[in-house]
């Protein structure tokens, strides 16, 4: 690059950030559109499976694969995403992706068969993977450090937390009264109009003069092996999910895995280029946030896939009920997001990535006392708002500690890395969570295969308390996920309140 990162250290991160305040409204309220469409495709989709399956005829083998696609393909190409952001304009990755999200949304709405269904869901995370990053750095670039970029922070927060509980509630709709279809066409109007307003809100960075812009070429090797080293541990956790920690592919695809990512590292280190530089490192404050956002994203991920499951195998409610229930969690992480955009520059980060898991880990925690008759007010509802209180504290500050003081010319490849910690963190945290639920219920339908003899296979009274005792096992693993977090938060970050204030020195410390 031509450009020290110091060069561009005083730098408000984008020419945007002088642009009227009714434009950055517009720009906040579109990317928060984009972010939304991003993170509640997972469970919207997740809630349409049964009827994908039987409408297209397939096996439930294969209909994990409906997701594991666009995971693959999303994961393996966030890094890549984001490089291509800081080298050829955000505004301009962040149209393509969109687009290329919407088209693979019509073509999967469309689908006749299992094959074309999964290259759509691939193509999807093909797009999530361009707008995911994009629309992080386009925060970080367009809204000046301090409070304005902390109120941006609060609303893409709460969008990111309340994003699966809507997919959920959007999707049982859907499904119910519409059809399966309609969780894939329901982003075509929406992404039509996000490209539509995409010029009105945000100017192109690639022609505005940005010094980050349009320089040097893209570090092939470094992109070959961070794609395919990245791919192959998310495969690699995907089928350990579903098969188990020493079945020969899991392991092959995990060693390959580390192959690959030390070959990219050695690459980084001596090419001129990086795709991924290694000065974002040298932060130590960095470097903890992307931990901490890997262990919280683990945490939330659990808590989102055992409380669905308990809400609808053991509680018995409906998709619909299912999605309503969660409205008090995504109330919680909105109001702590909010909260936390406003107390920020006041009290630093320190606290607030303290409090955060602290309380999430003490949601879990009282989720792991969950009992097969347990109702909804005092058994789930409790728990749920503490836990979207503690999400809500940690997605802000987390968000505003990993871009603090981040160069504009990385800004797309360190947002991209954070995505990269949230995706493979929660990946790897729902492999492990379900072998230890499976474990866990198993073992506890040997015991009641002990009292009752084989009849205890076909008694629902038995299945629930077995599917209830691994629930609870994976919720108190994730609060411990949560403790682990908010220690690594005490010990390692270092934060001062002035390193987010806008008049505050940027560049990389």
């Amino acid at each position: 690059m031509t450009t020290a990162p110091s060069e561009v250290a005083g730098s408000t991160g984008s020419p945007s950030a002088d642009a009227p305040h009714a434009r950055r409204g517009l720009a906040l309220a579109l990317l928060a559109g984009a972010q939304l469409m991003i993170v509640l495709d997972a469970t919207i989709v997740n809630i349409a499976l049964p009827d994908m399956g039987k409408a297209l005829d397939i096996s439930e083998t294969s209909l994990s694969w409906v997701m594991n696609a666009y995971m693959l393909t999303f994961g393996g190409l966030l890094l890549l995403g984001g490089r291509l952001g800081d080298l050829f304009g955000r505004r301009r990755l962040l149209a393509l992706g969109l687009i290329v999200f919407t088209v693979a949304s019509l073509l999967g709405g469309f689908a006749t068969n299992e094959a074309l269904l999964l290259a759509a869901r691939a193509l999807q995370g093909v797009g999530g993977a361009m707008v995911a990053p994009a629309v992080l750095s386009l925060v970080t670039t367009t809204f000046e450090e301090g409070p304005e970029r902390n109120k941006a922070f609060g609303v893409y927060a709460a969008v990111s937390g309340m994003g699966s509980a809507v997919g959920l509630l959007l999707g049982g709709v859907l499904v119910e009264y519409i059809s399966w279809r309609w969780v894939m066409f329901v982003n075509v109007p929406i992404g039509i109009a996000l490209v539509a307003a995409l010029p009105l809100a945000i100017p192109d960075d690639a022609k505005t003069g940005e010094k980050a812009i349009w320089r040097g070429r893209l570090d092939i090797p470094g992109a070959l092996t961070s794609t395919l080293g990245v791919t192959a541990l998310v495969y690699g956790v995907i089928r350990a999910a579903e098969k188990s920690w020493t079945d020969g592919l899991t392991v092959g695809s995990l060693v390959l895995s580390a192959v690959l990512l030390v070959a990219f590292v050695v690459i980084e280190l001596r090419v001129e280029r990086p795709l991924m530089p290694m000065r974002l490192f040298r932060n130590r404050n960095r470097s903890a946030s992307y931990v901490v956002m890997a262990l919280a994203a683990g945490g939330m991920m659990g808590a989102f896939f055992f409380i669905t499951l308990y809400m609808q195998i053991v509680a018995g409610y409906t998709p619909i009920k299912a999605g309503l229930a969660y409205l008090p969690l995504c109330a919680g992480v909105m109001v702590s997001a909010q909260f936390t955009s406003v107390m920020l520059p006041k009290i630093g980060p320190r606290v607030l990535l303290t409090a955060g898991p602290i309380l999430a880990a003490l949601g879990l925690f009282y989720l792991s006392l969950l009992e097969v008759d347990s109702n909804y007010v005092v058994g789930l509802l409790p728990a749920m708002v503490v836990f979207g209180l503690g999400m809500g504290l940690i997605f802000v500050a987390i968000m505003a500690t990993a871009v603090a003081g981040i160069a504009p010319e990385d800004a797309g490849i360190g947002s991209a890395m954070l995505n990269v910690t949230q995706q493979v963190g929660g990946a790897v945290a729902i492999a492990v969570l379900t072998t230890i639920y499976s474990s866990t219920k198993d073992s506890k339908m040997d015991d009641q295969i002990a009292k009752l003899g084989e009849k205890a296979l076909i008694d629902p009274g038995s299945i629930k308390l077995a599917l209830t005792e691994g629930y609870t096992a994976g919720f108190l693993t994730a609060a411990i996920l949560l403790g682990i977090a908010a220690v690594i938060a005490v010990a390692v970050l270092r934060v001062d309140k002035s390193e987010l204030s806008k008049d505050a020195p940027a560049g990389l410390h």
